[in-house]
C-alpha cells in the first residue's frame, strides 16, 4: 500500500508540472520558442508565432 501511494504521489507531481507551460501566443511563450530550435517547432506553432510574436502583438 506504501508503494502505491508513493506512485501515485509522484504521478501527481508530474502531472502538475505538465500543466505549467506558457499559454501560446504570451510574451512568456513567445521568449521559449526563439529559445527553441525552429526545426523542432510544429506548423500550430510557427503560426502562432507568426500571429503574435513577430510584431510584438501578444496575448494577455
Amino acid at each position: 500500500m506504501k508503494k502505491l501511494m508513493t506512485a501515485l504521489f509522484a504521478l501527481l507531481i508530474a502531472l502538475s508540472f505538465a500543466g505549467c507551460s506558457a499559454e501560446p501566443g504570451t510574451k512568456s511563450w513567445c521568449d521559449n520558442m526563439k529559445q527553441k530550435e525552429k526545426g523542432k517547432w510544429t506548423a500550430d506553432e510557427a503560426t502562432t508565432f507568426t500571429k503574435y510574436c513577430l510584431m510584438g502583438n501578444y496575448k494577455k
